[in-house]
């Protein structure tokens, strides 16, 4: 399919603005790009807070008042390098609002300053925080679900993987699951559409920058996972994006869960490149 008429005049509009490969960018200036583009969130949600998850900074979205709410973790994406609990405000509202569900947005350390595997511990702990003090959030903790967009889809499968907790779901959106980067939509999506082949590998570079991570570990691309492992899964979610490179891994990921017996669904958007799934004019 061809690409989306309103993403192609977004890439178009994106393009106009000038602004250097994110792989010519420290960092810092990655950031700062980032932040010129954030507007607040207008869409109304019934109450948030923001709560310290085990020591992990956290934002709580509550679609009402009622009491044993489901509970979704929401970990953002931004390459492990950038991303806010502000950057996924507007989503995680809309989220709690459209499920009727609480959402627990976690605010992990970031790369390459807190290198792998700070940002996963850190999902780790305040995922298992959440299951411990449930009631106390309104929720029930026989009601979780996991969630992330990109490398938040990547720790939030490695999260349902080892952080213990019995989720009912896990739903991820365009994951990163294999850091060899060695799929066929890695060539065929390599530049041009928002996320590219070598911001992907700036995004790792950072992000194992610590030297304690390979792109063949498991808990850094959770498809080599063994099959023990995998066999373990919630029933799961995938979601790609025609134009991405983390279409085909993505994939290959629910696949990998389907023959293991793992009750799985696999959504590609078409004619979309991966943020545009989650901004809701994308649906239009």
């Amino acid at each position: 399919m061809t690409l989306h008429h309103q993403t192609k005049t977004f890439l178009e509009l994106l393009a106009s603005h000038g602004e250097p490969p994110l792989e010519q960018m420290t960092p810092v200036e990655a950031r700062a790009m980032i932040r010129k583009y954030y507007v607040a969130s207008e869409h109304p949600i019934f109450a948030s807070r923001d709560v310290n998850a085990g020591g992990v900074p956290a934002r709580l979205y509550l679609p009402s008042d009622e009491k044993n709410l489901g509970l979704c973790v929401f970990i953002h994406g931004g390459g492990w390098v950038f991303g806010t609990l502000d950057d996924h405000d507007d989503l995680c509202r809309r989220l709690a609002m459209l499920s009727g569900h609480a959402v627990l947005s976690i605010d992990y350390r970031l790369a390459p300053e807190f290198a792998f595997p700070v940002p996963l511990e850190d999902c780790l702990a305040a995922t298992r925080w959440a299951h411990e003090n449930a009631s106390s959030l309104g929720c029930d903790a026989s009601r979780m679900v996991v969630c992330g967009d990109s490398a938040g889809g990547n720790l939030s499968t490695l999260v349902a993987q080892h952080s213990g907790v019995p989720l009912k779901m896990q739903l991820l959106i365009y994951p990163a699951t294999d850091a060899r980067c060695i799929t066929e939509s890695y060539r065929r999506n390599a530049l041009g559409y928002l996320l590219t082949a070598p911001a992907m590998q700036w995004f790792y570079g950072h992000y194992l920058s610590g030297g304690k991570g390979s792109a063949d570990n498991p808990l850094v691309s959770p498809l080599l996972a063994s099959d023990e492992v995998l066999a373990k899964m919630p029933p799961t979610l995938v979601i790609t994006a025609e134009y991405d490179p983390l279409c085909d891994e993505g994939e290959n990921y629910a696949r990998k869960l389907n023959s293991l017996g793992v009750p799985t669904t696999c959504t590609r958007y078409f004619g979309q490149t991966d943020s545009r799934v989650c901004d809701p004019s994308g649906f239009s």
